[in-house]
């Protein structure tokens, strides 16, 4: 008979994940993830089999909780222009005031570090990308149909921007840019959408 486990399986995965975070794939060792969980070694590769499905379950964490935030706020009663500046008023808030900024956006750090030689994370990433894609483009139609944003503009190529535009602050954010500079790039896209 199987020994029970005596931990709790999700809050090693979230563990996981905030060490992924800060360290990246590559700069998280095996050793950082079982001081990160308080698993052993043996209990880490009989749970998740190897470091790569650990990170992939962090991941898939990482963005179920960030989309999660963000279809919440679609869903809102705001109008969908209000909802784009939240959303990106949200990410220079996260950038500039918080732990946040110090560990990154996993999903931005894992297609910069690991997606171009990782097959099966660039699939998840992809999949991610669509799922947001389709929400935000859902929110600008109808943003169009109440005359919230202009109709002859390309819903979808708004929407791929928006997503541009999230990724572009993060990375500028890294580099270097200050509030004052990221909220200009937040008001300039407002302007043009």
């Amino acid at each position: 008979m199987a020994r029970p486990r005596k931990f709790d399986e999700e809050r090693a995965v979230g563990a996981a994940m905030e060490a992924f975070r800060t360290a990246g794939y590559e700069g998280t060792s095996t050793q950082d993830l079982c001081e990160a969980t308080g698993l052993g070694r043996s209990s880490i590769y009989n749970t998740f089999k190897s470091k790569h499905d650990l990170f992939e379950r962090a991941l898939d964490r990482f963005m179920t909780e960030r989309n999660s935030e963000l279809f919440a706020l679609l869903e809102s009663g705001l109008p969908v222009r209000e909802k784009i500046r939240t959303h990106l008023r949200r990410v220079v808030d996260e950038e500039c005031e918080s732990e946040e900024a110090r560990r990154g956006c996993l999903v931005v750090n894992t297609a910069i570090e690991i997606a171009a030689r990782d097959e099966e994370v660039a699939g998840e990433l992809a999949r991610d990308y669509r799922l947001r894609l389709e929400a935000i483009r859902a929110a600008i139609e109808s943003g169009q149909r109440d005359g919230d944003i202009d109709a002859g503009k390309d819903a979808r190529a708004l929407a791929h921007l928006v997503i541009a535009a999230v990724g572009g602050l993060r990375v500028s954010a890294r580099c270097g840019a200050d509030r004052g500079a990221l909220e200009g790039i937040v008001e300039g896209f407002m302007a043009a959408l």
